[in-house]
């Protein structure tokens, strides 16, 4: 351990802020997550340092002087006693010692000057309270008053405090104990999840755009689906996701039950975590059947259907997003083009695989095309090997198609070579429905392969299209 700390501590700059701490009779802390992660062999460049003496300014007091010496701005936050600033590769922020109490309508602590106890029992969680000191006379000693030590080698998530109090005065903390239970792959402990579920209700004082920022990095996490599973598991799913709270259960009518679409949707996830670090492919996964509970029907000779789900989970996005506090710009239309695209290829692979239907997704997705083939790769969930084995070779019969298609016609995001420009030249028209059914015809004609992708061609069957419309071409005397 001893060499692990002087390792975490080797850079000059945490000598020079204790030198700081000691020149002002204060003593300065390392603290959260940098302390855990140095345990946990995880890379951080983040450093909280909490300073004990000097009032709820003492963090200032020494920021401020360390970013004399460095030549460093500091970014000073007064109404929180916080101040931040940049040394080479370190992002430092310095906060004096304080106690924390809260008001039950309001995550909003009073707050007062503390002791080094009192600030780390405010911590949230037992892994992010432990401490480094960097005083002269106590540098790289270990302070951990609640077993944070322990913990970590058991791999449990655990307040320090009565947990009932720690949720119930900052209800975020349930999300981010799931939250480093899904990153770290540890286990929440019993009591204190027991707590989460007790105090689940408390969750609705807490902002879209906090929670979303914990929900990012479980997305990100090696495995997300297990915090997914948390949320259902805690009650917490159907306060912050209720849309994917109604994928949950199995209905059975004469016998035959459907699979249950929450746990489809977590095993999707899965399978699509270790081909892909793309956050937005890895929401379309989560996404894809949200629109199943609204289209279930039971049809006496088919069972269970949920025909046009991908059409009504498509629309659903945009809703999604908006109360997620997800971004609605360019990443929100990725997701929602996937989730509508996602039965494509599944068809395209049960069916004879033909130029046209190929030329028609390739137009369809354009450069998400491969992204869209991972999706629906992911999606074969069946425990069947055998179902599993033929589907992934007819999607890899697609993929070869698309290639094949694609080096000859050159679909991905094509623009019919005749424009609706040309046509109202050409036949002296305004904006009309005319010009609308020729232009029609000729990406249709194109992408059934009736014609090449070539502008002759595409002329040509203009000209024929705007006969059958009773069209003639203007003189030139006339344009």
């Amino acid at each position: 351990m001893e060499a692990t700390i002087r390792k975490a501590l080797a850079d000059p700059l945490f000598r020079r802020i204790g030198a700081i701490a000691d020149r002002r009779g204060v003593q300065a802390y390392a603290i959260g997550g940098y302390v855990r992660d140095t345990f946990l062999l995880r890379p951080c460049t983040d450093i909280d340092i909490v300073v004990v003496g000097g009032g709820t300014g003492g963090g200032i007091a020494v920021a401020e002087e360390l970013g004399r010496e460095v030549r460093s701005r500091v970014n000073v936050f007064r109404n929180f006693g916080t101040a931040m600033l940049r040394v080479g590769e370190w992002e430092v922020e310095f906060v004096g010692a304080r106690r924390e109490s809260y008001r039950a309508d309001s995550r909003k602590p009073i707050v007062e000057d503390g002791t080094m106890e009192d600030d780390q029992r405010r911590r949230d969680f037992t892994i992010n309270a432990m401490a480094f000191g960097l005083n002269g006379d106590n540098f790289g000693e270990l302070v951990d008053p609640f077993g944070g030590m322990e913990d970590m080698e058991a791999q449990l998530i655990r307040t320090p405090l009565d947990p009932d109090t720690t949720f119930s005065d900052d209800p975020l903390r349930m999300v981010r104990a799931i939250r480093f239970a899904t990153q770290l792959d540890f286990r929440i402990e019993p009591e204190t999840f027991a707590a989460i579920r007790r105090n689940r209700e408390r969750i609705g004082i807490i902002s879209r755009e906090r929670i979303a920022t914990e929900v990012e990095k479980i997305m990100r996490s090696p495995r997300p689906s297990k915090g997914w599973r948390l949320f259902d598991e805690s009650d917490l799913l159907e306060l912050i996701f209720p849309q994917l709270a109604r994928l949950k259960g199995v209905e059975t009518v004469r016998g035959r039950g459907h699979k249950d679409n929450f746990l489809h949707t977590l095993k999707v996830l899965n399978n699509i975590v270790p081909r892909t670090n793309h956050l937005w492919l890895r929401w379309a996964a989560l996404l894809h059947d949200i629109g199943k509970p609204r289209t279930k029907a039971w049809d006496d000779r088919a069972g269970w259907t949920f025909h046009g789900h991908e059409v009504v989970g498509s629309k659903m996005i945009p809703a999604i997003f908006r109360e997620q506090k997800l971004p609605m710009d360019e990443r929100m239309k990725y997701v929602q083009k996937l989730v509508f695209l996602h039965l494509r290829p599944i068809i395209l692979s049960e069916d004879e695989v033909t130029d046209s239907a190929v030329r028609r997704l390739l137009f369809e997705a354009g450069d998400d095309i491969d992204e869209l083939m991972t999706l629906c790769e992911a999606d074969i969930t069946s425990g069947n090997d055998a179902k599993v084995r033929r589907y992934l070779a007819n999607f890899a019969l697609v993929r070869r198609k698309l290639k094949e298609i694609e080096e000859k016609d050159h679909i991905r995001n094509f623009q019919p070579p005749i424009t609706g420009e040309i046509i109202m030249e050409t036949y002296g028209l305004p904006p009309c429905r005319a010009v609308g059914v020729i232009k029609e015809g000729i990406k249709n004609a194109i992408l059934d392969g009736e014609i090449p992708n070539e502008y002759e061609a595409a002329y040509a069957l203009m000209e024929r299209l705007a006969a059958a419309e009773g069209l003639a071409p203007c003189r030139r005397d006339e344009q």
